[in-house]
């Protein structure tokens, strides 16, 4: 079963015994409760949406939140739980926002397209955003039924739904995909680069 894809598979409760899973990458897969002993763990990367994570009977997730947090000061700001630290993350995520659309730009358009490891491209995550602005501020919050920009890119689960555009070939420029924040939803576009 060497180099076997699973995809839109589950494998819940599965039993691994003597297995070698060198090299495999797993990719949106929940792996909430597995539970692995008796392993070699070499070189392994782990990202994601982690709560807790017990190497070797130690709960290190309180010591990753630490080291995130020393190296990006801003982080720990960013969970607000009252208006004044609300405004303090917005300001944050602002300051942010036009820092990456700066480095963006200086970028030749090419770059801007390139995928690393099989994730979006800046462009492709880009047209995401103004894509998901459409779906849950213009169609959920007020009510249109079909809000889409030809250039929005919905997530590829909705493949089947007709009603959305799907180019992901288009490759518009950076300025027009920033343009389509400014007068659509995407607050921070909307708000850093009008």
């Amino acid at each position: 079963m060497t180099g076997s894809r699973f995809e839109d598979v589950s494998l819940r409760d599965a039993r691994f015994r003597l297995v070698d899973l060198s090299g495999a990458r797993f990719r949106g897969v929940d792996l909430t409760g597995m539970v692995i002993c008796g392993a070699i763990v070499a070189d392994m990367e782990i990202s994601g949406e982690i709560h807790s994570l017990r190497v070797n009977g130690v709960d290190v997730m309180p010591l990753v939140e630490a080291e995130l947090n020393r190296r990006y000061p801003d982080r720990a700001r960013m969970r607000p739980v009252d208006p004044a630290g609300f405004r303090d993350a917005w300001a944050i995520l602002e300051r942010l926002w036009q820092q990456t659309v700066d480095r963006a730009r200086k970028l030749p358009a090419n770059l801007l397209y390139q995928q690393v490891d099989g994730e979006w491209s800046f462009m492709e995550t880009l047209r995401h955003l103004v894509f998901a602005t459409d779906a849950w501020v213009r169609r959920v919050i007020l009510g249109e039924p079909s809000p889409w920009h030809p250039l929005d890119l919905p997530h590829d689960e909705m493949a089947g739904e007709p009603s959305v555009p799907r180019d992901r070939g288009a490759r518009p420029p950076l300025e027009q995909v920033l343009a389509l924040g400014r007068t659509g939803w995407l607050p921070c576009a909307r708000s850093s680069l009008a």
